[in-house]
């Protein structure tokens, strides 16, 4: 690296480092490295003299280095400091005017003339096609969001990206097209699929905000999920309720037959008959009302196609289909789903059927409870009497 080089380095870094505003944070010292980076990938490729190589790398660290100044003509500003520079240098100024034209070349619709305008525009451009691509793009987005210069949203950033690779930019030199090109098609096409996945999840979005306009309204579907719910809880309910009834009379009759029956054959014990047969007679009658309450209905198991067409049958309870034949109910479910309306009169009679078996399990069930308390309150009463009055008087 020659001396002069070395001294633009060491200025360039300093100028960024110091006097850039923060919130370039693209077009800052890292920037300017990688491009000085791939300007050296290019040179050792065509392997121009030393001077024209020289020229080059001076162009590329002061490329940017006019965004210290500000954003609006900063390629003026950058071949200014650069001719500030070299001139307290010595350099040579046709040297000088050369690189001025270089630092020109990577204003944005610029076109190369020559070989070197075409290497530090494609060194200016090479993070397109390297993997490094999607981090330095983020940055120049928030950039431009910070300096006020405008602001996109994500789909918008990715478009103009998408538009800048397909209709603006390529590579001139051989070397890029050659080396850097495939990168760049590689970032090209991971922007597309981007763009397409958006697409896809917009159109599902699309046809699922379609289903949901087109479908019945959800509050109808909620209403009959959490009335099934209830109806079936409810029913569970009056099934337990029951069976607490049979278990308890049916340990009060297992206690009546295992120690007073056995009693009543002693002639002493004969004022016990009318209260044991009264505690008896309630409990089984209580016990019959709880299975009352609990056996299920036989129903036919069976309809007709013209019941289906006629949408007279309730496909959703088993026990009006559990003797067809397979084939007979898929087709009648097949033409149940064809038709909405259908579907919610089903669900309508299955929750009226069902409020029915409630109702009748409940009626039921509040009449054994009743019979089973005032038989209680009558047996204790008999007892009492009997103990007191007709247990008493055989004593004495």
């Amino acid at each position: 690296m020659s001396e002069i080089v070395e001294k633009a380095e060491h200025f360039v870094s300093e100028l960024l480092e110091n006097e850039l505003n923060p919130k370039f944070l693209y077009h800052n010292l890292r920037h300017t490295q990688r491009v000085v980076k791939s300007t050296k990938e290019l040179l050792n490729f065509y392997k121009l003299d030393a001077a024209e190589d020289e020229k080059l790398l001076l162009s590329a660290w002061f490329h940017d280095t006019g965004y210290t100044k500000g954003v609006q003509n900063h390629e003026e500003a950058s071949c200014n400091i650069a001719v500030n520079f070299l001139k307290e240098n010595n350099y040579d100024s046709k040297d000088i005017e050369d690189i001025s034209a270089n630092i020109m070349a990577t204003e944005r619709y610029h076109k190369p003339e020559n070989l070197s305008q075409q290497i530090i525009r494609d060194a200016d451009a090479s993070h397109f096609a390297q993997k490094s691509y999607w981090e330095t793009t983020d940055f120049l987005k928030e950039e431009l969001e910070l300096l006020d210069i405008a602001k996109y949203s994500n789909k918008e950033w990715r478009d103009a990206n998408i538009k800048m690779f397909r209709n603006e930019h390529e590579f001139y030199t051989d070397y890029a097209k050659e080396n850097w090109e495939e990168g760049k098609e590689r970032n090209l096409k991971q922007l597309v699929k981007e763009k397409k996945t958006e697409k896809e999840i917009a159109k599902k979005e699309a046809l699922k905000a379609k289903y949901k306009s087109e479908s019945p309204d959800r509050g109808i579907q909620t209403l009959f999920r959490v009335t099934l719910k209830n109806h079936l809880t409810l029913s569970d309910i009056a099934d337990t309720k029951a069976n607490i009834l049979l278990s308890v009379n049916a340990i009060i009759i297992s206690v009546a037959l295992s120690n007073l029956i056995p009693k009543l054959d002693n002639p002493s014990n004969a004022y016990l008959i009318w209260p044991t047969s009264i505690f008896i007679t309630f409990s089984v009658v209580s016990m019959v009302l709880a299975v009352l309450a609990t056996r299920p209905n036989v129903t036919s198991g069976q309809f007709t196609k013209q019941d289906v067409e006629n949408k007279k049958v309730n496909l959703l309870f088993f026990g009006n289909f559990h003797k067809m034949s397979l084939g007979d109910y898929e087709w009648a479910i097949q033409e149940l789903v064809k038709d909405n309306q259908y579907i919610y009169s089903s669900l309508t009679k299955d929750l009226y059927f069902l409020g029915l078996v409630l109702n009748r399990k409940y009626k039921i069930l509040r009449l054994t409870y009743t019979i089973f308390i005032i038989g209680i309150v009558i047996s204790v009463i008999a007892f009492a009497i009997s103990f007191h009055f007709l247990g008493g008087a055989d004593r004495l």
